[in-house]
């Protein structure tokens, strides 16, 4: 294997390196798209209201159909199942790209292509855990996990500031089109590597299948509890995201340069929260971590909605961004050490449930209330809704703890030695 510094030590692995490399040049383009449209769905229609639909849409699939998701990618080789996807995803965006430089794209059109993507994800993500697990031993899987959160963020720092001047300069559909020629590069990562699939065929009947899953989260009480904190989180607090355009334009009246700027500087700050996962050995203390982070959340995102200063707003930012990123790669990382390996899929389409498939859930309802108590105050609500659930956590962290501890014994989830958390 190749010599890496410690931080990188996953990257040793050849798989690994053409996964994380491809997915920094396809993710910026992902940015890219995600501000290009919520700036595109702002100046149709100038609605809160219609973003949160918009965003509702593209996630909504995730909630309903992850489960199938995660089990298809039990059954079958997650790089096969990636490639399709990522396939399906390129063509979905070059034809929103083509609709919106023609000038024929409507708001039916952009709602439509989001829930197709939606419906996509709803496959891919399970897969990308379940493929992330298998291409590094386990005892570097914690490091592979912020790895790759750092690779999402990095291009969250560089796809919102480019997509910003793109939008501002020649408008939204250079951004979809550069969107959807950046999934070339993970695709041909996919196709070059070498991979064996030493997966037992599973026959059991789907229902049961998948029923597997669930009984699974409900027995292991940290992995359900670390669940539903995400969830609530989701639910309450990543609306911001859906509001930005409000924020840009009407409080901070900096139009799409300063959505850019807004959404660069929370991927700054998240991409720091995953380097110092990255620096970790182990898991000692994440349960700690993830408790802080959650209230931390919540409190930047009431100091957000309270600022109308344009530079306030963008450095509190990086607070957002950092604590996000801490709660939600450190849940990753334990429920991944805590689950066995033929459960991965299912069991993390219940994350891809609560992280993208209440998002849309709060995003709608962010919306609406946006439309009548103002972007701020809901942000605001959010935030307190997140600082009350992380208060919740941390009161309850050393049986939580306990549980834990004995989760990581059980003979499916252990590791070489065993981690204090």
């Amino acid at each position: 294997m190749i010599a890496f510094p410690d931080a990188l030590r996953a990257l040793r692995y050849r798989n690994f390196r053409l996964f994380i490399s491809g997915q920094l040049i396809s993710l910026i383009g992902t940015w890219m798209q995600t501000v290009a449209q919520s700036w595109l769905v702002y100046r149709l229609t100038g609605k809160a209201s219609m973003l949160g639909l918009v965003a509702f849409a593209g996630m909504f699939p995730v909630f309903i159909l992850a489960t199938v998701g995660g089990l298809v990618a039990d059954r079958v080789r997650p790089h096969s199942l990636l490639v399709v996807t990522q396939s399906i995803s390129m063509a979905l965006t070059l034809v929103l790209a083509v609709l919106t430089l023609t000038g024929h794209v409507q708001l039916w059109h952009i709602i439509t292509t989001s829930l197709l993507l939606g419906v996509v994800n709803a496959f891919d993500i399970p897969a990308r855990q379940v493929f992330v697990a298998q291409t590094v031993s386990r005892p570097d899987l914690m490091n592979a996990i912020a790895l790759n959160s750092s690779t999402f963020n990095g291009a969250r720092i560089i796809g919102p500031a480019v997509a910003g001047l793109l939008v501002a300069a020649v408008g939204e559909g250079w951004c979809f089109l550069i969107n959807s020629v950046s999934y070339v590069a993970v695709i041909t990562g996919l196709l070059a590597m070498r991979f064996e699939d030493t997966r037992a065929a599973q026959t059991s009947a789907a229902g049961m299948a998948v029923r597997e899953g669930f009984q699974f989260i409900l027995k292991a009480t940290p992995v359900r509890d670390l669940l539903l904190l995400l969830g609530l989180l989701s639910l309450m607090g990543m609306p911001y995201s859906v509001l930005m355009p409000i924020f840009a334009d009407q409080i901070l009246h900096g139009g799409p340069k300063a959505l850019g700027v807004l959404m660069g500087f929370s991927g700054m700050g998240a991409l720091s929260g995953a380097l110092s996962l990255a620096l970790r050995r182990n898991a000692r203390g994440l349960g700690s971590w993830i408790g802080w982070s959650a209230m931390g959340f919540g409190a930047a995102l009431i100091a957000f909605s309270l600022s109308r200063s344009f530079p306030l707003s963008v450095l509190l930012m990086l607070p957002v961004g950092f604590t996000m990123m801490v709660e939600m790669a450190s849940s990753n990382t334990l429920i991944q050490m805590m689950i066995p390996d033929a459960l991965r899929g299912r069991v993390m389409s219940v994350y891809s449930m609560m992280f993208m498939g209440m998002a849309p859930i709060g995003a709608l309802i962010g919306g609406t209330l946006s439309h009548h108590l103002g972007a701020p105050l809901t942000v605001a609500l959010g935030g307190g809704g997140c600082l009350a659930v992380g208060l919740l956590f941390t009161l309850r962290l050393p049986g939580w703890r306990q549980r834990t501890q004995i989760l990581f014994r059980s003979e499916e989830a252990a590791w070489n030695a065993q981690p204090q958390i």
